[in-house]
């Protein structure tokens, strides 16, 4: 029988510090970036496509997509940059975008920008399906990591060096449920 590694330790809510940002704060800024992406967006003559970075970026883009006043796909690419730590690790495109992406509006959607090696490299891969235009939207920058220059063309919240968690941001895949967003003391 092949060995498997020990899950996580939990995190002890000592160990977690309070809200960075609240749920609420969360909810307004969202709302706020469906309303400028959709002025943005206004007069495209075909329903806009946002690309969704999994996993993390899945709560922020399912409350953006129900904010936006215009119509909208979906689409989905795998890519990791962290193993089950805290560090980055290599960087792992699993899976890209199902549907043709010629000549359409695409709207990355990541949940955190830190380095900015993972967004660069899946924006380099949709460039080569030739979109009309390939703009990003983040719910967090965090320039203190950056690596690569990355043009975030909606921005939810720009946070501190800290290592942020819920809302869809997981330690070791867990935490993701949490509301709001919370650092790690």
């Amino acid at each position: 029988m092949p060995e498997t590694s020990a899950p996580p330790e939990p995190i002890l809510k000592k160990d977690m510090g309070r809200a960075l940002i609240s749920a609420e704060r969360i909810a307004k800024r969202v709302e706020d970036m469906g309303r400028e992406i959709s002025e943005v967006y206004a007069d495209i003559d075909t329903p806009l496509v946002l690309v969704v970075i999994l996993k993390g970026a899945t709560v922020f883009a399912a409350d953006l997509l129900r904010s936006l006043s215009i119509p909208a796909e979906l689409e989905f690419v795998s890519a990791a940059s962290y193993g089950s730590g805290t560090s980055p690790g290599k960087l792992r495109l699993a899976h890209m975008v199902e549907g043709p992406l010629v000549g359409r509006h695409v709207l990355l959607i990541e949940d955190i920008i830190d380095s900015g090696r993972t967004v660069s490299a899946i924006a380099k891969r949709l460039r080569k399906l030739k979109p009309a235009s390939l703009r990003l939207a983040a719910l967090l920058d965090r320039p203190a990591r950056r690596e690569v220059e990355t043009r975030i063309d909606f921005t939810g919240f720009v946070i501190p060096d800290r290592f942020v968690i819920g809302y869809g941001l997981d330690y070791a895949g867990l935490y993701r449920e949490l509301p709001g967003i919370y650092t790690l003391t």
